[in-house]
């Protein structure tokens, strides 16, 4: 799975905590057992004592110690778990209580990431994504073909045949896609598509509509108060495994944005980093709004795919109102 340095030392952070919280929870409740359940402490203490004798024994060459030892200890831990029945306590009162007991909270398996590792992994890369509610809707599982005829249709097949071999592929070889066409016919349903089963399978996606993603390139570059607080979510855009750039072409173009624009696609494009994009501008309109370099770059190195027909949104609108 791949994450950030700061991603995955977010996470760290947290298994820190649960350790940490675990620790306090079992030491609050040994101080209880100190103070209510008469002579376990002088059980624990004796474990000590009975360890160092022991210890200088086996250093003195006397090969019974250990053993004599380990039934000494076995013999005092009995103790102590009776006079925890007795008090009206679990045996395993004392135990840590871990949020995984799998890997005991440090979110390793014999050197293997966990289960709950992973899960963390995939939870953090949907709240990063920018998509998380999205995402609840526009998934494959909401695919339909119902709203497209004739030639449509057959755009939209073989758009979703195109993401589901970038999805198939994306960690063999490297792909961009770019969706264009008029409003409403599933670009953006397809790139929600796309983020998700990369989600799924640990993959970090970065979403931004164009608007959002030019105040970010700008904040990053002018506004030098808050530069540092930004430096991460600048730096996830180059170094995410899939950038998602939806409706390119809604925001203010300038000279900024253009450079900004070609900047970023050729730096993740150096990278091998995936970017999907879509627009609702046609191929001459993009020429014409932003420079040859760019339309060069994506019409060279991106899968391009049209997408036609009727706005689905307002189509389903206008069939609620009907109810």
């Amino acid at each position: 799975m791949s994450l950030t340095n700061t991603q995955y030392d977010q996470i760290l952070h947290q298994y820190e905590e649960k350790q940490a919280k675990s620790r306090h929870e079992t030491e609050q409740k040994l101080s209880y057992v100190y103070e209510h359940v008469p002579g376990y402490r002088e059980l624990s203490e004796s474990v000590a004592s009975v360890s160092v004798a022991q210890g200088r024994k086996l250093l003195a060459g006397d090969e019974d110690a250990l053993e004599d030892l380990k039934d000494t200890l076995a013999e005092l831990s009995g103790r102590k778990a009776q006079l925890l029945k007795d008090f009206g306590l679990p045996e395993n009162y004392l135990d840590p209580v871990y949020e995984c007991p799998d890997c005991k909270d440090t979110g390793y398996v014999e050197g293997e990431k966990c289960h709950c590792f992973k899960q963390a992994m995939i939870t953090l890369l949907y709240e990063q994504s920018n998509i998380q509610e999205m995402l609840r809707t526009e998934n494959f599982n909401a695919l339909s073909y119902e709203y497209y005829q004739g030639d449509d249709l057959s755009r939209f097949q073989n758009a979703v045949r195109t993401c589901q071999n970038f999805i198939k592929n994306f960690n063999s070889d490297y792909h961009n896609l770019f969706f264009y066409g008029t409003v409403g016919t599933g670009k953006s349903f397809l790139s929600g598509c796309v983020a998700k089963e990369l989600i799924e399978r640990g993959h970090s996606v970065i979403y931004f509509g164009a608007t959002g993603l030019f105040d970010l390139l700008s904040k990053n570059s002018f506004d030098y108060k808050n530069r540092e607080e930004l430096r991460s979510t600048y730096a996830d855009l180059y170094q995410c495994d899939l950038l998602i750039i939806d409706d390119l072409g809604t925001e203010l173009t300038n000279q900024f944005v253009t450079s900004q624009l070609f900047a970023l696609l050729n730096e993740r494009h150096m990278g091998k980093k995936a970017t999907v994009i879509s627009t609702n501008l046609s191929l001459e309109e993009l020429r014409n709004r932003y420079s040859d370099r760019i339309f060069s770059r994506i019409t060279s190195n991106y899968e391009v795919c049209k997408l036609s027909g009727q706005d689905i949104r307002m189509y389903k609108k206008r069939l609620l109102n009907r109810k």
